[in-house]
């Protein structure tokens, strides 16, 4: 036999050879955007964007700041009137005071109530699994909830969404694995950031991650008491009483992370684009979901939820097959999958160009009729979670 053509090509030397060339051009495409030093920083929003936000009129907040009432809007050309993130608490905090029922302008968690954990997650990738964590995450922030975002993809696309890039800034950790590693682990809260979103902490991810999936099954062979399926909920239980809702984006994979992930979650949202291929996989990640943590549950996980919900993504209303496989899906699943979707959108796909979400871009950037929808869509996504989660604490219509 002659030898195959291809034989001296390693291919770890070529992948790492461009893996080397692409974070060089990543580097420089970030110190394009945001140049050394920089923080991303949140926009200001306009005062109809706060009035939407704040469940009120636009013309309420005229009367409130002419009144002299509540934060100083920054004053533009025509005399618009625009809002800082931190205005916007302002804002709640000064209406919350007048609020007939309580909890209307400051939504977040009670003596009683207990954090919500909601795991985010899919088998595939290209699910928009991370724009959805993203966007649903920044939005509750907004709405007026501590809120901590936890990446556990090693692929880190939601760290680099809030302005991290993970092989240049945690060199030396700082990934929630530091929290859970088997050996030494370290606080909870030596991994927290604060992100430029106010009321949104973040853990940011990276290839550390894997470790854990490396670690677990030494530790399971040397039977030394550790559970791993507990070490995530463990570690949000140092900082329980700091927030009122975690999100995790999950691995697009079922490992011990996943798991554990699933173990600590009070809720599950699974992302599904609509198409038969993506089903099929689904359905196989559900049986191996099942299967696994039947498993973990036997060992004294713990398996209840307060709720799981299927969310479908990157949806083209005038679609026939998508069209006929979400109504295949609400046949089967009813009140499980969301009434709302995640539209596909050019203004989402060109956001994330710049690492924005919706909420941080300039809608001046794109037609009017394109924003709206898709802000309209993604509003009415993180609606119908919010009221998942009001439920949850046992409150309906905002008692």
């Amino acid at each position: 036999m002659g030898q195959h053509p291809k034989a001296n090509l390693r291919i770890d030397t070529i992948v790492g050879q461009h893996a080397a060339m692409l974070s060089e051009r990543l580097q420089a495409h970030r110190a394009q955007l945001f140049p050394p030093h920089a923080r991303k920083e949140l926009r200001k929003f306009t005062s109809g964007e706060v009035a939407d936000l704040l469940g009120v009129k636009d013309a309420y907040l005229r009367k409130l700041s002419l009144e002299s009432k509540g934060p100083d809007p920054e004053i533009r050309g025509n005399g618009r009137r625009f809002y800082s993130p931190d205005d916007i608490v302002a804002l709640r905090e000064y209406l919350e005071k007048g609020a007939k029922v309580p909890g209307t302008y400051m939504p977040g968690r009670r003596p009683g109530d207990h954090l919500q954990v909601i795991s985010v997650i899919n088998f595939k990738g290209g699910s928009g699994k991370t724009t959805t964590s993203a966007h649903l995450a920044q939005k509750l922030a907004l709405d007026g909830y501590r809120v901590l975002a936890v990446d556990v993809d090693p692929q880190a696309s939601f760290s680099a969404l809030h302005g991290f890039q993970p092989e240049f800034d945690l060199l030396d950790g700082g990934t929630l694995y530091d929290a859970i590693r088997y050996d030494d682990p370290v606080s909870i809260r030596d991994v927290i950031q604060k992100t430029y979103f106010r009321n949104l902490d973040i853990i940011p991810g990276n290839l550390d991650l894997m470790e854990f999936e490396h670690d677990t099954p030494r530790a399971l062979a040397q039977r030394d008491g550790s559970l791993f399926f507990t070490r995530v909920g463990d570690a949000l239980a140092e900082v329980e009483d700091d927030y009122d809702v975690v999100i995790v984006d999950c691995p697009p994979q079922l490992g011990f992370l996943t798991m554990s992930a699933l173990s600590a979650a009070t809720a599950v949202l699974v992302t599904v684009h609509p198409q038969m291929l993506d089903v099929m996989s689904m359905c196989q990640f559900l049986l191996m979901t099942s299967n696994l943590l039947g498993v973990v549950a036997e060992a004294g996980g713990d398996m209840s939820y307060d709720w799981l919900r299927y969310v479908v993504t990157r949806y083209e209303p005038g679609d026939g097959p998508q069209n006929q496989m979400v109504s295949f899906m609400r046949s089967m699943f009813g009140e499980h999958v969301l009434n709302h979707t995640m539209l596909k959108s050019t203004a989402i796909s060109d956001a994330g160009l710049t690492k924005q979400t919706l909420w941080e871009i300039e809608k001046s950037q794109f037609t009017r009729s394109t924003y709206d929808r898709a802000i309209e869509s993604i509003t009415n996504v993180c609606s119908e979670i919010e009221t998942l989660i009001q439920d949850a604490w046992g409150r309906n219509n905002g008692a």
